[in-house]
Formats: structure tokens, sequence, C-alpha cells
């Protein structure tokens, strides 16, 4: 576990505990590790949970999928990032998302149940932690707003606007990077990839926008 140290001090969950204080907490939130390969399921649709799941390295993908196989992107996690603490802390929640490895990941879960359940000991260092997941809670809430925000435009140009713009907001630049694939961005805008590209092209023509790949420049 060693090896991922730096990974799991990095990571919000724990922030402000030392590395011995980490160290120690492990074997208590009943730390366990898998690996999974790209393009297998973490979590499906319908399951029950736990754990807290903390990524320690790959990426995955948190999608909703109907019925007929349409795909929405809800978001998409990398080290240090967790998943499912929500459906976690409800107890009995179905999930209604599935956690798809975009790439071979490893990953730690985590007990919540050991999580919210302060030791004898009263450490500080765990309150500390539960401090953390439920900031945690608070963020996905309002990146789930924020996406909310984006999917209440009408049309692809103005999603796709509203999109970059946040993006902008949140690096504190025009240019910037966004985690997303062509097609990954037009299932998490919940739009066709077709017309998210055409829209692409009239706004870098339009000299709104320079891109190339996942890197943008916006132009003001």
């Amino acid at each position: 576990m060693e090896e991922y140290l730096s990974i799991l001090r990095s990571a919000q969950l724990f922030s402000g505990v030392t590395e011995a204080e980490l160290l120690s907490m492990l074997t208590c939130l009943d730390a366990k590790t898998e690996s999974y390969p790209k393009g297998s399921f973490l979590l499906r649709a319908g399951d029950r949970t736990e754990s807290v799941g903390l990524i320690l390295s790959g990426t995955v993908l948190i999608i909703q999928e109907d019925i007929w196989g349409n795909r929405n992107i809800q978001s998409k996690a990398g080290p240090g990032q967790t998943f499912a603490a929500a459906f976690a802390c409800a107890q009995g929640a179905v999930l209604n998302v599935s956690v798809v490895a975009e790439a071979p990941v490893k990953v730690m879960f985590l007990n919540v149940k050991r999580i919210l359940t302060v030791c004898s000991s009263a450490c500080a260092h765990h309150n500390q932690v539960i401090r953390n997941l439920l900031g945690e809670l608070a963020g996905n809430n309002l990146h789930i707003s924020e996406k909310l925000t984006h999917m209440c435009q009408r049309t692809t140009r103005a999603k796709l606007m509203s999109y970059l713009s946040a993006m902008s907001q949140r690096a504190d630049s025009y240019e910037f990077d966004i985690p997303f694939s062509r097609q990954q961005l037009a299932d998490y805008l919940a739009v066709e990839r077709s017309g998210l590209s055409l829209e692409l092209g009239k706004m870098r023509d339009e000299g709104m926008v320079e891109f190339r790949k996942n890197h943008f420049r916006l132009r003001i």
C-alpha cells in the first residue's frame, strides 16, 4: 500500500491526515483494494454498496443507461477521487448509475459504516475524515447542479457554451483542458456527437474557440 500513499494523502477524503494517521486508519476502515481491466464494471445500476470507492490508479466513468442502451455520462473520476459515496451513505439505496473502468484501474474500497462510526478512542483524524466525506458529498451535489445548468439549455450550442464557460471559470483561464473525449462530451451533454462536432466547427470558424483534442482556448 505504501506505493499509493502519495495518492491517498492527496485525496480530499484524507485531507489534513498525516501519513502515520492514515496508515493506522486503513485497517480500521476495512480498506480493500481491487483491480479492474478496461471496460469492466466496478458497480452496476441496481447494485447496493456499503463502500466508498477511492481510485488509486486509472480512471472511471459514472454513467446512466436506459433500457434501450442510450448512455449519459454523469462524471469522470481519476486518482485520489471517490465514487458511490452517496449511495453507500444512504443505507439500502439502489444505484441508478454504473461505474465503468475507462482504463485499467486499481481501487480502494472503504466501509462507510467504519468511516461514519467514530472509534472508541475518538481520534481527531477520524473526525477529520468524516468532515472530508461531507465535503465530497457537497461537492458532488454542486457538480450535479452545474451539469443540470448545461442540460437545461435548449440547443447543442447553448449546452456546449455553458459547459465551456464553466470549465473556463473553474480553471480561472480562457485556456484549459477538458476530461472528456468528443464522444464522452456528447454523452455528458446528452447530444448527438455529429451535432456537437458541427457546432464546435462553427464556433471555431466564427473565432469563438480554438481547440485540439481535449485542449481549448476561448476567444472573447
